[in-house]
Formats: structure tokens, C-alpha cells, sequence
């Protein structure tokens, strides 16, 4: 089955806590996956960013907006014990415990999500609004948000490429692979070469600062797959400059049968498809600025370990 969504663990996270017991996070994340049969290998899900665990993270907003409500406390490092208010919550019987209970009930959580603050302000707990009200936790949420606006980033910078004329992409593509850290400089690393008599060969750059060895470059501004015969075709012109390595990069897309060329000869030639491009792009920023930055904090549970 799936991971349920943070807000599912709520109200069994109260039961669990229910016979007083102090838990640590590690516990109630166990407990939680026996409860609802999250199989070991759900339990290897990690977040897109890969920062963690999706169980896990889960687990913890669940166990966050708890603690917000009052109905648990904090009695050590990451660990948690139900509170006399939680007991009593426990006692109505509540049919369900969720972020809308939660909001409606304990002015603390109104508080933590935003729905007290003044216009404008808007804290962390907020982003659980734009999240699917059953699954995603805030952190996830602020994850989608992001690959959602990578995507369509990359996306527009594959519509600038193909507008652009052949030369521009054939440049924009050694400043790629010069950004990506091969060579040195962008005037020591690579040289483009391509133009009249080029044969084939777009650009060439050092695979490292002291020019050990050349890499050939071929660009390809395409907007149909690219096959194996023009793929067959560069690695006629490698053999024509004597060269061992090549890199191949498009607009547009490879087809099986090309990669299937590359992986059978002996030369090495990569295959770098438009997809890819993009996301080399935004990754070491050519081509686009840095329009923001936001930095997710947790508490340092060491900090506030008393000391021995």
C-alpha cells in the first residue's frame, strides 16, 4: 500500500501515546509503519530532494502539529509523551484527528498555520494549505512547488536554445561542459570548431585543467530524434581526428537504437538529450540567474541537550 498521507498519523499517533510511556521518534515512526503495513521497501522511500525518508518525514509533521495543539510534549531529544489534554482529547472519542481539527480547536495551530497572522505574513505551517489535504506534508509541498517551477524553467530554456541560431547552441554547449567543470577556463578548457570544414565536430574541451585528454563535441539543434546514423556519423568523425571520446548533445531526443550504438562501440561517446541538457543548465546555472534562494531549518536538538 502507499505511505499514508501526515495527516493519517495523528490521531493513531494519540492512541499509541495513550498509556503515558515517554517514545522516542524512532518508536512511533515503528509503530506507525506496523499500524498501517508500510513494507520495507515503502519504508526506503526517500523525499525527491532525498533528504530523508518519506515515512519518516511524514511521521514528524504528524508529530509536529500535535505538539503545536498541546496534545503531546517534548519531554527530551526526539521524543514524545501525551499530555493531559491529549488524554482528554482521546476520551470524545474523535472520529478523526486531522489539520482542519486541529486549525479549529487549538488556537496554537490556528496560530502556526497563519490563520491568525496578519495579512501577508505567512509562516512555514501555511504551506500545509497548498498541499493535498490528505497527503502531502508542508515540506513535500514546498518540494512539488520547486520542481514544478524548475520544470517549466527548463522547459523555456529548451524554447531559447531552438530559436537560437546553430552557432549560439554549438557555444552555449562548450559553456555548459566548461560550467560542469571540465577544462579550466572557458578560454583555456574549450574551442569551437564548428563552421565550414568542421567535419562533424562542433567543439573541442579538455576532460581536465592540465589537458590530459581532448573530448570532442558535437551539437545537434534538432526538434526530431536524432538516430543512430548521425550518431554513426560522429563517430566517423572521431576516427577522422583520431580521438577516443566524444560527447553528443541535442535539443531534442536519442533513439534506442543510437544508444544501443554508443553502448556497443569501443569509443566512449555520451549521449546528452535536450531533457538533460535543461537540467544540467539550471543545475550549474548557464544561461539562468539565481532568482531566489529559501533555506528549510530544524531544531538542533543537541543545543538544547542539558549538559552533563
Amino acid at each position: 500500500m502507499a505511505i499514508p498521507g501526515y495527516q493519517t498519523y495523528m490521531l493513531p499517533i494519540l492512541e499509541f501515546l495513550a498509556d503515558g510511556q515517554t517514545r522516542t521518534a524512532q518508536e512511533v515512526i515503528e509503530a506507525m509503519a506496523l499500524r498501517f503495513g508500510v513494507s520495507a521497501d515503502e519504508r526506503k522511500v526517500v523525499l525527491p530532494s532525498g533528504r530523508a525518508p518519506l515515512l519518516s518525514n511524514r511521521v514528524h509533521w504528524a508529530l509536529t502539529y500535535l505538539r503545536h495543539a498541546l496534545l503531546i510534549e517534548a519531554p527530551g531529544r526526539a521524543k514524545s509523551r501525551i499530555t493531559d489534554l491529549g488524554r482528554d482529547l482521546l476520551k470524545s472519542q474523535p472520529k478523526t484527528v486531522d489539520r482542519m481539527f486541529l486549525v479549529a480547536n487549538y488556537p496554537e495551530v490556528a496560530a502556526f498555520v497563519g490563520a491568525t497572522k496578519p495579512e501577508g505574513e505567512i509562516p512555514v505551517g501555511a504551506l500545509a494549505a497548498a498541499a493535498d489535504s490528505e497527503v502531502m506534508s508542508p515540506e513535500e509541498t514546498l518540494e512539488s512547488v520547486h520542481r514544478q517551477l524548475r520544470s517549466q524553467t527548463e522547459h523555456e530554456l529548451l524554447d531559447r536554445l531552438r530559436e537560437g541560431s546553430p552557432a549560439f547552441f554549438e557555444k552555449a554547449v562548450l559553456d555548459v561542459l566548461v560550467g560542469m567543470g571540465y577544462g579550466g577556463s572557458r578560454i583555456d578548457a574549450a574551442r569551437h570548431l564548428g563552421g565550414t570544414g568542421d567535419e562533424g565536430l562542433d567543439g573541442l574541451i579538455n576532460e581536465d585543467r592540465l589537458g590530459l585528454d581532448k573530448v570532442y563535441v558535437q551539437a545537434k539543434r534538432h526538434k526530431a530524434t536524432v538516430g543512430r546514423p548521425d550518431v554513426q556519423s560522429f563517430a566517423g568523425s572521431l576516427d577522422g581526428a583520431h580521438a577516443r571520446k566524444g560527447v553528443m548533445i541535442t535539443t531534442s531526443a536519442f533513439s534506442p537504437e543510437a544508444r544501443a550504438f554508443v553502448s556497443k562501440i569501443e569509443k566512449v561517446i555520451v549521449l546528452v538529450d535536450g531533457e538533460e541538457l535543461a537540467s544540467y543548465m539550471v543545475e550549474f546555472e548557464i544561461g539562468v540567474q539565481r532568482k531566489a534562494e529559501y533555506r528549510l531549518h530544524r531544531i538542533d536538538d543537541d543545543f538544547f541537550e542539558p549538559s552533563a
